[in-house]
């Protein structure tokens, strides 16, 4: 049971109070709101992806290796797994990286970025998913229009930012 629900307060309100919390009659922004988050996170977005990029390619290595050993074994049919190798293997990194409980991936860490959702919850393994496997259809649909949009958005949020209701900040601020 939460804490909330034993004192009474709903989450709603409880939201209300995170969003703006009152100190003297002045309103302190949360973190989200803080200009500073957003400093410089177009382009260490572009660097988080190269570094993961590389990480899901040394990933693959043993997932291959087993697919290969598999296949021997089948005479040839697990072979038919190499197809969707590189997606599993990604979404299983993002699950446990973007879901978890640092929300940002290995390469957002070591940016000094995080995938905050805009309504105040963590983003869990299903929304890290749906994030990375929107940026892919969106870079196959629109190629570089996904990140153009960025330039425009409030926060310096891309296309699949918008549409799910998160946005990449500054872990350090």
């Amino acid at each position: 049971m939460r804490r909330d629900d034993r004192i009474g307060r709903s989450p709603d309100k409880r939201m209300n109070e995170l969003n703006a919390r009152v100190l003297d009659g002045e309103i302190l922004p949360g973190r989200l709101d803080d200009l500073r988050s957003y400093d410089g996170v177009r382009s260490r977005r572009v660097f988080a992806f190269v570094i993961d990029y590389i990480i899901v390619g040394l990933l693959l290595i043993p997932f291959a290796l087993l697919v290969l050993l598999a296949g021997l074994l089948t005479f040839g049919i697990a072979w038919s797994l190499f197809g969707v190798l590189t997606p599993l293997v990604a979404a299983l990194y993002v699950w446990n990286t973007l879901g978890g409980p640092k929300q940002a991936t290995v390469g957002m860490r070591a940016m000094g970025i995080r995938l905050d959702r805009l309504d105040g919850r963590p983003v869990d393994g299903l929304t890290a998913v749906v994030h990375t496997v929107l940026f892919w259809a969106g870079n196959f649909l629109l190629t570089p229009l996904v990140l153009v949009v960025s330039l425009f958005a409030d926060r310096k949020r891309t296309l699949h930012d918008l549409l799910l209701g998160t946005v990449v900040t500054r872990s350090d601020v």
